[in-house]
C-alpha cells in the first residue's frame, strides 16, 4: 500500500466560511423579549414535520439536525445537515404557510424556538440582526445547495469524507490545527443517517480513512487536512 499523502498547502473551505462564533444570534435573541423558547430534542426527535403549519424558525445552539422532504410516493431525499450555529424553518418567514420539508435531531439538538411574528418583528427593529440574518441566510442556501449536489453527483465515500471535513469546521477557521475534532461526537448511524447510507457503509469508510491516515477514530474523531485532498477533491 502506498503511504498516505499529505497536502502542503492550507485546505480550502469546503463551506461557506464563518469567522464569528457559531453561536453568533446569541447578542439578537436576546434582544427579543417574547415569542421565543429554548427547546431540547432527543435523537429522532423531530424539530418540525413535512405538512405541519409553518409558524417559527429554529436557532441551533447544539447538536445536529438533517433536513429531509417526502415525496407523494413515499421516497425520501436529505436536503442537508445543520450544526450549532445554523437555523431551520425560515420558510415562515415568507408566505409558506406549511412545512415543505422535515427537520430531524440526529443528536441531542438544543435549539432556540422564535415565532414568526416575534421574527418578523425583530428583523424590522433591530437592523443589525437583518444584516447578519440576510448574510447567514445567503451562506445557508449556499450550503443547502451544495448538500443537494453532493447527493446527487457524489458516491457516499465522497459524501462522508465531505460531511466529516464540515462537522470538523475545515475552512471556517484561520487558525485550523493539523487536525480537528468533531464536538461533540457523533456515531456511525448519525452519520448514515446525514449522507443516505448505511451504518456499515460508514464502518467501511471509517475504517478505510483510518488505515490511509486521513483520520485518526478511537472513541473520538479527529479529521487531517489531506481527507480533503485524497478524497474530497479527488477524481
Amino acid at each position: 500500500m502506498n503511504p498516505p499523502r499529505r497536502s502542503a498547502q492550507s485546505p480550502k473551505a469546503i463551506d461557506s466560511p464563518v469567522a464569528e462564533s457559531t453561536r453568533w444570534f446569541d447578542p439578537y435573541l436576546d434582544r427579543i423579549p417574547n415569542g421565543k423558547s429554548r427547546l431540547p430534542f432527543r435523537t429522532g426527535a423531530l424539530l418540525y414535520a413535512q405538512g405541519q403549519p409553518s409558524n417559527a424558525i429554529y436557532f441551533i445552539e447544539r447538536g445536529k439536525v438533517r433536513l429531509s422532504v417526502l415525496s407523494r410516493a413515499g421516497k425520501e431525499a436529505i436536503l442537508g445537515t445543520l450544526t450549532a450555529g445554523d437555523f431551520c424553518g425560515e420558510g415562515c418567514l415568507s408566505a409558506q404557510p406549511l412545512r415543505v420539508g422535515s427537520a430531524k435531531a440526529i443528536s441531542p439538538v438544543t435549539a432556540v424556538r422564535v415565532q414568526k411574528e416575534a421574527m418578523v418583528r425583530a428583523l424590522h427593529e433591530l437592523h443589525p440582526l437583518s444584516e447578519a440574518f440576510l448574510v447567514r441566510l445567503l451562506a445557508h442556501n449556499i450550503a443547502i445547495e451544495e448538500d443537494i449536489c453532493d447527493q446527487l453527483f457524489n458516491h457516499s465515500e465522497k459524501r462522508l469524507a465531505r460531511a466529516l471535513l464540515k462537522l470538523a469546521r475545515f475552512g471556517q477557521d484561520p487558525n485550523t490545527p493539523a487536525a480537528n475534532t468533531i464536538t461533540p461526537n457523533i456515531s456511525q448511524e448519525a452519520l448514515a443517517e446525514m449522507i443516505g447510507t448505511t451504518r456499515s457503509r460508514v464502518n467501511h469508510f471509517m475504517n478505510k480513512f483510518r488505515l490511509l491516515g486521513l483520520i485518526e477514530y478511537n472513541g473520538e474523531i479527529r479529521v487531517h487536512p489531506a481527507l480533503l485532498t485524497d478524497v474530497v477533491l479527488s477524481d
